[in-house]
């Protein structure tokens, strides 16, 4: 079994030595290097080139947000994941723009992270229910919309359409497949398919598009 090699970004010793012990605690991840700034965290990881390198938003120099650009950049490969204390809008929707994979909130459990960091390897982008919540209560609110109204026809098949939901309510693929009694696979087979017939690249602008079909309420 190839280990999935990680890099930590956090600021606090202590919230890295709580993600190292939980990285040491499973057998399929290894951790390849720290860092406690954002410029540190880039040099790393053009050094060592992890699969993953789990991300802090507030940094002394640079913030998490601006070294994920910079990473993206230089070793797109490379999947990285958003742990924060940070559960706003605004704060999400910018470290997803910047390439993020995932958001995770640091109040979440070890086990999310572990479950995000497998998930992103397998090419799926990860959003904490927490601020799948955010996201959809934030987009509802703004002036002029109309919750529930529909702003365009929906070319989604009904199974489409119920799992839709399911991810806009932050439930994960292992999570919806039991909910219907599929596998994984046919989840994922479902959301991909969802992308392509609406032009869309990830799962805040699925969200997005669950609300103005009024298919999910915040």
């Amino acid at each position: 079994m190839v280990a999935i090699r990680v890099l930590i970004c956090d600021d606090h010793m202590m919230v890295r030595q709580g993600v190292r012990m939980v990285l040491q605690s499973e057998p399929d991840l290894e951790l390849v290097g720290e860092a406690g700034r954002g410029e540190e965290v880039v040099e790393l990881t053009k050094q060592l080139r992890p699969d993953v390198v789990i991300m802090d938003i507030s940094l002394p120099d640079i913030s998490g947000i601006e070294a994920t650009k910079r990473i993206k950049e230089a070793v797109p490969e490379t999947r990285v994941i958003g742990l924060t204390m940070h559960e706003e809008e605004p704060y999400v929707l910018e470290f997803l723009r910047a390439g993020a994979d995932a958001y995770i909130v640091k109040r979440s459990a070890a086990a999310d992270l572990v479950g995000a960091i497998r998930a992103v390897m397998e090419g799926q982008a990860v959003l904490d229910p927490a601020v799948t919540r955010a996201v959809v209560s934030g987009y509802v609110s703004r002036p002029g919309r109309v919750a529930g109204q529909p702003e365009e026809p929906c070319p989604l098949t009904p199974r489409e359409r119920e799992i839709l939901v399911l991810i806009a309510d932050g439930l994960t693929n292992a999570e919806i497949a039991r909910r219907l009694f599929i596998s994984e696979k046919t989840v994922q087979t479902h959301r991909s398919n969802m992308l392509d017939k609406l032009g869309i690249h990830d799962r805040t602008e699925l969200v997005r598009y669950a609300i103005r079909q009024g298919l999910v309420e915040p």
